[in-house]
């Protein structure tokens, strides 16, 4: 049918510009470590005549990956402000020019002999990846139909996977990997851009932005007949026109508000400790541990990058099965499921860690571990975080509420970046140990104080979410009668 046809092209036009940028970079920026390191120092050496220390090519690479980060906490910050003004669509496609600026100083680094480009472009792919990370979710949310939003907004965590597993594809040495390629390794990711440049104009906007946000009834029934089709719509514009209504006079709220805001403090405690736990859960360190596992597996050096292809691809297999999942087995299940895996997963590691040189099939259990952790962390924790902000908060906070997940998400991960080397000095083979507490943790979380989402409109999750912000003070007051009961159910 050719609404669904419609659907699933804006899935994928939002996707291939938006998220899978994000993983993309992540991952081509591995492959010619070495070579840009070299370049660094030929370069330096060709200005001044003195060659770099090796200490501090260190800290000029360290400063190249840390920036990527850095961009992305940028991009977090302005993506709310975008979403507002531009509106989800145009603010996904004004957010290519960033790729396309870090595209070309990249591309053109070796040329102009300049290690300096290559930082600034870093910086760029991260202001691109941290509006994308925040915006995608939410237009693909906002546009999807009730029993399919968990799904739709999922596909953000299938396009990072994706752009990470084919990152690493990309890198290798017979592909964009070598060293004569490198600047072009670096420079392909303005291909997703110019696709999503050529496609997204097509699509239609959000239809709730187009009603709540600008009042535009007309251009909302437009977006949703091309999303939808000719069937009633009837029920669905009558849920945004409640929701229009219990917004009617209020302004699109900022970070700061939501902090000062009583009836949303359950919300935000939510998406602070989900979009925390997400970075701080160890999944990408399980990444750096991945070549020296496989290397004592007895793996030959020269295949490690054909094996470490295999735990994006994890990764990519388990978003796609929670895509598959999710509005059946519903957002808390995933999570507590994927939590409650990581932290067993991470005991089981630590423990192959410490008995790897005495027990001959011990590296082999570390295999299955990273393999183990990955998909864990794919099947909940990637996915359902992203999708969270946009069910719990309405349209008025959601774009802070975005900005607030987005900042964490970015500070957090290069908080690991930076401490994980240190960790694993101070813990060596326990290094795991603080990752295993913010998984136990995050698991008792969800369990406890978590509510589900699935299938349940904007306004019904917020009354929920009143109900704990607002608790009733006497001991009768947790049994209010048949007016409560008639209030939850459908």
């Amino acid at each position: 049918q050719l609404q669904n046809k419609i659907l699933i092209l804006t899935i994928c036009s939002a996707g291939i510009g938006g998220t899978f940028q994000y993983g993309y970079n992540i991952s081509i920026i591995n492959a010619p470590s070495s070579y840009i390191q070299r370049f660094m120092n030929t370069t330096w050496l060709e200005r001044t005549g003195v060659p770099l220390e090796s200490n501090v090519i260190l800290l000029l690479w360290s400063f190249t990956v840390s920036v990527y980060p850095l961009g992305g906490l940028t991009g977090a910050v302005v993506a709310g402000p975008m979403a507002i003004m531009l509106g989800r669509k145009m603010s996904l496609l004004l957010n290519n020019v960033f790729v396309i600026i870090a595209a070309a100083l990249s591309g053109f680094s070796r040329m102009a002999r300049s290690f300096e480009m290559i930082m600034l472009s870093r910086f760029f792919t991260g202001v691109n990846a941290g509006v994308s990370m925040n915006i995608q979710p939410m237009y693909l949310a906002e546009s999807a139909p009730k029993k399919l939003r968990g799904a739709v907004a999922l596909t953000s965590a299938s396009f990072t996977a994706l752009g990470l597993v084919l990152g690493q594809v990309v890198g290798l040495r017979e592909l964009l990997g070598g060293e004569d390629s490198w600047p072009f390794l670096l420079a392909s990711n303005v291909v997703p851009a110019l696709i999503q440049l050529t496609a997204l104009p097509w699509l239609p906007e959000s239809p709730r932005y187009l009603l709540i946000d600008r009042g535009d009834k007309e251009s909302c029934i437009s977006a949703l007949q091309k999303l939808r089709g000719t069937r009633d719509l009837s029920a669905e514009l009558e849920e945004m026109l409640a929701e229009q209504a219990a917004v009617k006079g209020q302004r699109a709220k900022n970070p700061w508000e939501l902090f000062q805001n009583p009836s949303l403090r359950w919300q935000l405690v939510s998406i602070i400790v989900l979009s925390s736990a997400m970075q701080l859960c160890g999944n990408d360190s399980m990444y750096f541990y991945a070549a020296y596992v496989f290397q004592e597996a007895g793996i030959p050096q020269d295949k490690i990058p054909y094996v470490v292809i295999g735990t994006g691809s994890c990764e990519l297999i388990a978003s796609v099965t929670c895509n598959l999942v999710i509005d059946y087995a519903g957002r808390r299940r995933l999570l507590l499921g994927g939590y409650i895996f990581m932290a067993g997963w991470a005991i089981v590691f630590m423990v192959a860690l410490s008995q790897q040189t005495q027990i001959s099939w011990m590296p082999y259990l570390s295999m299955a571990c990273i393999f183990a952790y990955i998909l864990s962390f794919g099947i909940g924790p990637a996915g359902v975080t992203g999708v969270l902000p946009t069910e719990v908060f309405d349209q008025m906070c959601r774009p802070a509420a975005y900005m607030i997940c987005g900042s964490l998400l970015w500070f957090n991960l290069f908080l690991v970046g930076t401490a994980f080397p240190f960790i694993v000095k101070s813990l060596a083979h326990f290094c795991y140990i603080p990752f295993l507490v913010v998984c136990v943790c995050t698991a008792l979380y969800v369990g406890f104080f978590l509510p589900e989402t699935k299938g349940k409109s904007f306004l019904e999750i917020s009354e929920e979410f009143k109900k704990r912000n607002f608790k009733p003070k006497t001991r009768a007051g947790f049994y209010k009668g048949p007016e409560e009961i008639k209030t939850t159910t459908l």
